[in-house]
């Protein structure tokens, strides 16, 4: 049974980050199982059910096994398990470079000030777009970053007018459009973000590119 101490993990592992701006940096990520959304070119349908319940405790013991000074929080969607605001918090207090990725469905205004939240703005072509909970715009700090996963042109012009409607480059550290992967060519999505002159980082999955759709990576 869950307690107040509890979540319900699918997995811990180290990698590097392939995605954000900390890519390439080995980071240890903790995926939360669970997810409310369930957007069409998802890469993690397993961590939607099933996991481990874990204590905070036996998280961090098995973080300090990995000596590394990069945690990612990730899903499924993380903050749909309640507790992890408090795991956020201690990580902090524990002197982790701590980053958080979420869907943007959930609130972050009560995430740790310390953590780098990674909240992605869904795309009409991810079939959840309308899950945006967009009040979540004023809660980013600079230290945050927004991300769009971009399936086509469609997106990719909804994305550029979300840009200038909530006037993310004075909100945020990083704006991200990633092109989803097998469903774009990443030279169209760089010859449109050249054409506009955007003042964004374009993204690969740099761990897809090293080891492909693998769970775990």
């Amino acid at each position: 049974m869950a307690s107040a101490s509890t979540l319900r993990i699918t997995e811990i592992f180290h990698s590097l980050q392939g995605e954000s701006r900390t890519v390439g940096i080995p980071t240890v990520f903790i995926r939360l199982t669970g997810c409310p959304l369930r957007c069409q070119y998802c890469d993690t349908a397993y961590a939607f059910e099933g996991g481990e319940l874990m204590e905070l405790d036996a998280i961090s013991a098995a973080l300090a096994e990995f000596a590394c000074d990069y945690v990612t929080v990730t899903g499924g969607e993380p903050l749909a398990q309640p507790n992890c605001l408090p795991l956020l918090q201690r990580l902090s207090d524990e002197g982790y470079q701590v980053s958080l990725e979420t869907s943007g469905a959930m609130p972050i205004e009560q995430v740790d000030k310390r953590v780098s939240i990674v909240m992605d703005l869904k795309t009409p072509a991810s079939n959840e777009s309308d899950k945006n909970r967009y009040e979540n715009i004023a809660h980013l700090k600079a230290i945050d970053q927004v991300k769009f996963v971009i399936c086509d042109e469609k997106d990719y012009q909804w994305s550029k007018a979300k840009l200038d409607q909530y006037d993310l480059a004075s909100r945020v550290n990083e704006i991200l459009f990633s092109p989803s992967f097998e469903e774009i060519e990443p030279a169209q999505l760089a010859e449109w973000i050249l054409r506009d002159k955007l003042k964004i980082r374009m993204q690969m999955q740099l761990h897809k590119q090293i080891w492909g759709s693998v769970a775990g990576k």
